[in-house]
């Protein structure tokens, strides 16, 4: 019997960052979604899911972002550029999102009770605290937004060239709202590198 790898693994271990893509090309609604909506299965603390990303795909917002990111030309070139956008955890918010898993059945209510008044208490006590969930979440959904790019065939770079000020008036974010990275998703032209040697799991792991 052959074993096939899984396509997650196949993912991990083929990515790359893209550099090059193939200008003018077009990523359907439904595409941009669907990344999106494999995004989102990241982690967050508490199910929080305190992120939200901006698809930026017209040619005047393509410019617009180029224009706070260093002038780096693959965010013109690319299909699409997401700016990721953790948010603070924002009080009160918990009890929406977790609803479903109470009606479900495999979460008592009482439990998400709890949960919810102690976001609200853990997060309220430190606005670093804050931010640093903030930046955690939208690198967790970023990082799986560039597999989810990978598996469907699409190149993608994750990206921190930006004036974060600049970006967050431009594309008007929230107060609350951290523009933690972009990322550029579409074909990747010939001539981008493979993915770059990593250290050794011996090198950087300790088993204790």
């Amino acid at each position: 019997m052959q074993i096939q790898t899984p396509a997650v693994i196949k993912a991990i271990e083929s990515r790359s960052s893209v550099n090059f893509f193939q200008a003018g090309e077009i990523l359907e609604d439904e595409a941009i979604l669907r990344l999106v909506d494999l995004a989102v299965r990241a982690p967050s603390a508490f199910n929080l899911q305190n992120w939200r990303f901006i698809a930026v795909r017209s040619p005047e917002q393509k410019s617009r972002l180029r224009a706070v990111s260093m002038n780096q030309a693959k965010i013109e070139e690319a299909a699409v550029t997401f700016i990721m956008c953790g948010q603070y955890p924002r009080k009160g918010s918990l009890p929406a999102l977790l609803a479903p898993s109470v009606e479900a059945g495999f979460m008592p209510a009482a439990m998400a009770a709890d949960l919810s008044r102690n976001a609200d208490d853990f997060y309220a006590s430190s606005e670093q605290l804050a931010r640093d969930e903030a930046v955690r979440s939208a690198s967790l959904a970023g990082a799986f937004l560039l597999l989810a790019a990978e598996a469907h065939g699409l190149g993608a770079c994750p990206m921190v060239g930006f004036d974060a000020e600049a970006l967050s008036d431009a594309f008007e974010l929230d107060a609350d709202e951290v523009p933690v990275m972009l990322i550029t998703v579409g074909t990747a032209l010939d001539g981008n590198w493979p993915q770059k040697s990593r250290r050794a799991a011996t090198a950087v792991a300790k088993l204790v």
